[in-house]
Parts: C-alpha cells; sequence; structure tokens
C-alpha cells in the first residue's frame, strides 16, 4: 500500500512538469491591451506632428490600434459591439504621439566600472539591467527607440520580452554588435591580449567580401537595422582618432549587402571624410556626424539621407575639462579624454548648421553616454540650435518613424496605427521643456504610466 507522503511527494513533482496557464494564478498579465474600447479625452491633441493641434478631442483605441479621432469628448462608441468600455480623463493635458529615440544603448550606463562589468557579467546580467532602464525610457515618453550597439544576445531577449509583455520598454529596433574594422570604434579595447581573444566581437571584419559576410551574420542573429562604425570614436580606448577607418569599398559593400537584405543601414561618423564616404555609398543616415562642414551638408541634402544628431550627450558629460572631469567620464584613459575634450561646442554648432541649410534630422540621443530617461532633452537641444517646437517634436515623432522606416506602424495618431502616445502636463509648442513632465504613456495601447495632474 503506497504511503500518503509518498503520494503527497508524487503530486508535487507531477504539478512541476504540468504548464501552468495565466488562468491559474487569478490575476491578468500586466502588459496586455485593455480587451475593449478605450476613449481618450485629450484636452488638445497634436494627432500628426507638423499638422495644427486641436482642441477637445477623443481618440479611440481597441486592440493596441487607433480606430477613429473623434471631435468633442464622446462617452460612446458609434457601432460598438458591446465590448467593455473605458475612459481615459486628459482633458488637462496636451496628448501626442510617443516619442521615438533613434540612438539609445539600453544595456549599458555611463559611470561605475563599466570595463570591468564587461568581462565580469554575463549576457543574463545585462539583459536585466537593460530591461530597468528600458522602463526608465517608456517612462520618460519614448514609445520606440532603435538600439544601435550592444553585446551578445541581450538585446534581442530584451526586444522579444518587451514585445511579448514580458518586461515594460519601448518598441525596440535592435543592431546586435556594430559592424566594425579590426580595431575600430565598435571593437573591443583596453585588455590584455588573452582577454580580447576570448571577447566576442561578432561585427569585426576587413575587406568587402568579409564584410558582406558581418553584415549577413548580423541579420541572422536578428539584427532589425545594421550599425555601422565608419569612423572611429571618441569612447573607445584606443589612440586612432576620430577619422575615417572602413574603406569605401567596404563601405559600398556593407550597405548593398544591408539593402539587399531589406534592412536599413546608419553610420557612426565624425570625421568629415568619413561621413561623406558613408553616404557615397548609400547610408540611409549618419550618427553624431560632428565634423560635417557645409559642403558635408550638402552632401546629405543630396543623397536624402538622415542625420541623428545626438547633442544632449555633451550638455550631460560637459564641454569643458572641469565639467567633465566632475561628471561621469571624470576618471576616463587619456587617449579618450582627448578625444572628448576636442568636441567642446562642436555637436550643438553642427546641428544648427544642418538645420540652416535644410538637413532631415531625426532625434536620437545615444543614451547611455547621457543617462536613460533623460532622453526628452534632445528636443530642447534642437530648440536651442534654432528649430521651431514643431520641428523639434517632429525629429522625435513623424521624422524619426520615417527615418527608420516605421511610419506604418507609429510616429503619429492616425486610423490603424499603433496607439503609441504621450500625455504633457503643459504645451510643448509654447515651451518646448513641456516634453519633461509626462503623465501618461500609452505603447501599443497598454498604459504603463499615468500621474494624476
Amino acid at each position: 500500500m503506497t504511503s500518503i507522503p509518498r503520494l503527497l511527494f508524487a503530486a508535487f513533482f507531477l504539478s512541476l512538469a504540468m504548464p501552468v496557464s495565466a488562468a491559474d494564478y487569478n490575476r491578468a498579465p500586466d502588459y496586455r491591451p485593455f480587451s475593449g474600447y478605450t476613449l481618450i479625452h485629450a484636452g488638445t491633441l497634436l494627432a500628426v506632428p507638423g499638422e495644427e493641434a486641436a482642441a477637445r478631442q477623443t481618440v479611440v483605441v481597441r486592440n493596441g490600434r487607433v480606430v477613429a479621432i473623434e471631435d468633442g469628448w464622446i462617452e460612446q462608441v458609434s457601432g460598438g459591439d458591446g465590448a467593455p468600455l473605458r475612459v481615459l480623463d486628459l482633458r488637462e493635458n496636451f496628448v501626442m504621439p510617443g516619442f521615438i529615440d533613434l540612438h539609445v544603448h539600453l544595456l549599458s550606463q555611463s559611470g561605475g566600472d563599466r570595463k570591468g562589468q564587461f568581462v565580469e557579467r554575463s549576457d543574463s546580467y545585462f539583459a536585466l539591467q537593460g530591461s530597468q532602464f528600458a522602463r526608465w525610457t517608456l517612462e520618460a515618453g519614448f514609445t520606440t527607440v532603435r538600439d544601435l550597439g550592444a553585446r551578445g544576445h541581450a538585446i534581442f531577449a530584451l526586444r522579444d520580452g518587451v514585445r511579448d509583455g514580458l518586461v515594460p520598454g519601448p518598441r525596440i529596433l535592435a543592431a546586435g554588435q556594430a559592424i566594425t574594422p579590426s580595431g575600430g570604434h565598435g571593437d573591443i579595447h583596453g585588455f590584455r591580449i588573452e582577454i580580447l581573444r576570448a571577447l566576442p566581437a561578432l561585427g569585426t571584419c576587413d575587406g568587402p567580401d568579409d564584410c558582406r559576410r558581418a553584415v549577413r551574420q548580423m541579420v541572422k542573429r536578428g539584427a532589425d537595422v545594421i550599425k555601422v562604425t565608419a569612423t572611429g570614436g571618441v569612447l573607445s580606448e584606443t589612440a586612432t582618432g576620430t577619422g575615417q577607418q572602413f574603406t569605401q569599398e567596404e563601405l559600398n559593400a556593407i550597405a548593398e549587402t544591408t539593402h539587399a537584405l531589406g534592412r536599413k543601414v546608419t553610420a557612426h561618423a565624425h570625421a568629415k571624410e568619413g561621413i561623406e564616404a558613408a553616404l557615397r555609398a548609400g547610408f540611409d543616415s549618419i550618427e553624431h556626424a560632428m565634423w560635417a562642414d557645409e559642403g558635408t551638408m550638402e552632401m546629405f541634402l543630396e543623397t536624402d539621407a538622415w542625420m541623428v544628431p545626438t547633442v544632449y550627450p555633451i550638455t550631460a558629460v560637459g564641454d569643458t575639462p572641469e565639467k567633465m572631469k566632475a561628471g561621469p567620464f571624470g576618471n576616463l584613459p587619456p587617449p579618450v579624454m582627448e578625444k572628448l575634450l576636442q568636441l567642446g561646442r562642436q555637436p550643438k554648432d553642427m546641428v544648427a548648421l544642418a538645420h540652416s541649410m535644410g538637413v532631415k534630422i531625426a532625434l536620437g540621443t545615444d543614451s547611455a553616454v547621457s543617462p536613460h530617461g533623460e532622453n526628452a532633452n534632445e528636443f530642447i537641444e534642437y530648440v536651442n540650435a534654432g528649430m521651431t517646437p514643431m520641428e523639434a517634436l517632429m525629429s522625435g515623432t513623424i521624422h524619426a518613424a520615417e527615418a527608420t522606416g516605421i511610419s506604418d506602424l507609429t510616429g503619429s495618431l492616425e486610423p490603424g496605427k499603433a496607439a503609441d502616445l504621450v500625455a504633457l502636463a503643459a504645451n510643448p509648442l509654447d515651451d518646448i521643456s513641456a516634453v519633461l513632465d509626462v503623465r501618461l504613456v500609452m505603447r501599443d495601447g497598454i498604459v504603463f504610466k499615468h500621474l494624476e495632474n
């Protein structure tokens, strides 16, 4: 006869082997769209940045998508099918599409022992750290981001976890590791040779054919976009400057292969010659573009490429030796500090020149250099550089969506598009700093943040 303890023991292990459904927990998942209709009563609605804002509007949402936009604050859905109904009262708020940042690095943050963590921490640790930074970014109003460089597979896990509702965060377009020449800005520096050989540098390539292979491998790993380090970079621990590092033939091969695989390609590029080489190769956008001059701006106009300037980091880090040494980069190695000090006001002056010449600008911050969650300060930088508040808002919504190829999904609030929106306490068209006071964040019809006014 089987004893009671043995029966209980067997039942316990049987329960571990059985799948558990959401219903077994007697609670609803946190990050799924509301099952019925959501009526959003907006005091002022900027549905399509670049067009006129309207007062007393209702945005109708179902299944994560915008169904309609109605004049007035309606209480019923015309032709509704009896589905549940909820109302979000934003009658005291300015409502607009969720913000888009085309240049972040969600898995890391400036300060601390980043170099030590790189060899001591696992991909799993960085995925968990990235989930925290993703939440901060989302709560700052950014419903879509483009991650342009991350180690290992963690960024793809985070992207998919956000998509599947496991963790809160913005929609993520991920590049994986940057495509870089050996010893280039996207390679690994600053360790003894045995450690360098052990660390993954999956995007490293030399020569046109090898670079085609690297692009194909990154797409195979899951890349939504290809990021290329066309020039040296400021924060790489190597005294190789910020000039062109890939050859023209290599850049041509990268762009051709990326486009053949249905992806967009963007270049980290500081020096004039590297920016122009990437533009000649047919790159879709250029990140930073720090040393672009009038001739370079003319090439942007001729090629119809986008510029993603990343201005706010120089404010966050500081533009004088005293400010920089007092901030998170105070203990940087000499080669890095030397390159950083050369920038000064150049990013701010460059974006002012680009705007004055009519170059297409989409918002990007390089967050990780500047703190995650402070992304909206980039809007303020653009206004300080000469944009109107409306132009700045367009750079981080409708223009950013166009630049990365997702205009059919987001960037504006129109029927059929994702219900990605933010509510601000004040009107940013009157004072752009209103973008820093986000009261509500909705992504794909899911409310992730809602503060009382």
